[in-house]
């Protein structure tokens, strides 16, 4: 008997990996997080398997289903939405089916600052502007940030930040990232990416408190802030040019030179 933690993805159904589908389908039990995963991300369930939603379950009752289950010999598909490790609430999880002795694996997804980038039609990494993207959070009523990892620590790298599970905090955004970034920062919040009803709200570090009050969206947004996501002009990547050897291709002079 094994728990298999799977990505499901940030809300498109199709999003999910073809393993992760294959998973669900083959799965006699399957405990998803109906709050941010979609029903139909779990339709593919076989016939008769107990499908549980356990948004409104605590740990201790899902860990009672896991039990049950393992002590009927039956797999189990715990369906997370994004990918797992980030923000998944997995680690209390593994803890408790590790005491248990319960066999486990984990199935990545695809993230909601990777489905957000793509829905944008854009890549945050740009040469000699951005070559780093930080994923991080800010603390309300959730667990403190470790010392360290608090927005001016992380803002003085001037990298992308990815600002997930904050959109009720961006008034602090603002106050600690302004000094860093300029309040003309590009902004891009990206609200339930990958849902039908998802919305790219786009501003700066002065004006996107307004605008995402104006929309009244309070969860379920990842803040974008960083250079990168503005229309800039940048040199192309050394990747595909023409004069840069790399070791599965000569450049083109150094060719020419050798003729």
């Amino acid at each position: 008997m094994t728990v298999h933690f799977i990505g499901a993805g940030p809300g498109d159904p199709d999003l999910i990996t073809v393993k992760g589908r294959r998973l669900i389908e083959s799965c006699p039990v399957c405990l998803y997080a109906g709050s941010l995963v979609p029903e139909a991300v779990v339709e593919c369930a076989p016939e008769g398997a107990l499908v549980l939603d356990t948004a409104p379950m605590h740990l201790d009752a899902i860990i009672e289903e896991i039990k049950k289950a393992h002590d009927a010999g039956r797999d189990v598909a715990r369906v997370h939405s994004g990918d797992p490790s980030l923000y998944g609430a997995i680690a209390e999880q593994i803890r408790r089916l590790k005491a248990l002795g319960i066999d486990y694996d984990i199935t990545p997804g695809v993230s909601a600052y990777a489905a957000a980038a793509a829905a944008l039609g854009q890549e945050l990494t740009v040469p000699e502007i951005c070559q780093t993207v930080i994923l991080t959070r800010t603390a309300m009523q959730s667990s403190s940030m470790p010392e360290g990892e608090d927005l001016e620590t992380l803002g003085k790298s001037g990298a992308l930040l990815a600002i997930h599970l904050s959109v009720r905090n961006v008034r602090e955004i603002q106050r600690k990232l302004i000094p860093l970034y300029g309040a003309d920062c590009p902004v891009v919040v990206a609200y339930r990416v990958g849902w039908p009803d998802q919305m790219f709200i786009k501003g700066t570090l002065e004006d996107i408190q307004s605008k995402i009050r104006d929309e009244k969206i309070t969860r379920t947004a990842l803040i974008f802030v960083g250079p990168s996501l503005a229309e800039v002009d940048f040199r192309d990547s050394a990747l595909y040019d023409s004069e840069f050897s790399h070791v599965l291709r000569v450049a083109e002079k150094k060719q020419k030179k050798s003729a």
